[in-house]
């Protein structure tokens, strides 16, 4: 494992001491961390500003991770742009339960990265907009409906719920 991540932090210090904090802020990037609709932006810093405590198990990490993320309107396809912030509160140990709790390595290091994909991938949005009351594309002519209107006849039923309007409900 690298140990030139500014998200691998080093915790010595903290597991002789039972019960103590300290305050950790770091600033990196990370790549391909993709949703289904918006992903991290790679070329601007992802912020981590943390609380470690040692507890008996390991050390519970709790704070916020900040993110900017880039997408296109789900709409429209015009670019997207965000910013993400959440709060996290973790456990990492030894032993850690497979999707339950982070590794604490054997060096004394804990890798923040595994923790900030998880929860940055469970934040990002699925159907980014550009704006609420985007009107979209017209699926006829490819006319962007927030900037001009088109003569598409837009009554015209889907086929594939033809066999739906024979039935007497």
């Amino acid at each position: 494992m690298s140990t030139t991540s500014a998200f691998r932090i080093p915790v010595a210090n903290l597991l002789r001491r039972p019960g103590a904090s300290r305050t950790v802020q770091v600033e990196g990037v990370l790549d391909d961390v993709r949703g289904p609709g918006a992903e991290v932006a790679t070329h601007r810093p992802i912020a981590v500003d943390l609380v470690l405590e040692r507890v008996s198990e390991g050390i519970v990490v709790r704070g916020a991770i900040t993110a900017p993320w880039d997408a296109a309107c789900s709409r429209c396809l015009a670019p997207v742009a965000g910013e993400l912030s959440v709060q996290v509160g973790e456990l990492y140990e030894r032993q850690p339960l497979e999707g339950e709790t982070y590794l604490l390595s054997d060096d004394d290091v804990i890798d923040l990265e595994p923790l900030i994909r998880d929860a940055l991938l469970l934040e990002l949005p699925a159907v980014p907009l550009c704006r609420p009351e985007c009107r979209g594309l017209c699926a006829n002519c490819g006319v962007d409906h927030n900037v001009e209107t088109c003569d598409c006849d837009t009554a015209v039923p889907d086929p594939r719920w033809a066999a739906l309007r024979s039935l007497d409900l």
